[in-house]
């Protein structure tokens, strides 16, 4: 069941690494109190992105409420980290993007299957 969310889930995967990765090195930046809110959201994304995979792997039949979700978290993570010009920022932006284009074709996919 999983193969056919391989790449949703790879996404997921690389987000959640990137997400958990830039809020590390967002608490040592020298104005990490301005970054609170990009904070929570990295949490959350990272959360939302493990929860994901873990859902597409067991073929749960909600895995396109999650992902869709999923995609809007993602999207906003991505803004907000867009918003600060570090590298770990940018490449936290990057994955969010991607993760939230695979987990809006995968969900979009699974609507049409039910």
């Amino acid at each position: 069941m999983h193969e056919r969310y391989q790449s949703c889930i790879d996404a997921c995967e690389m987000c959640a690494v990137e997400c958990e990765h830039c809020a590390t090195a967002c608490l040592q930046e020298p104005d990490a109190a301005a970054r609170s809110h990009c904070l929570m959201l990295l949490r959350d994304c990272a959360d939302i992105c493990a929860l994901a995979t873990r859902w597409m792997a067991r073929g749960s039949e909600y895995a396109n409420e999650i992902c869709g979700l999923c995609a809007r978290i993602c999207d906003a993570c991505a803004a907000e980290c867009a918003r600060f010009k570090d590298e770990h920022c940018r490449r936290c932006a990057d994955a969010c993007r991607k993760c939230a284009q695979e987990c809006r074709t995968m969900a979009g996919a699974a609507m049409a299957h039910v």
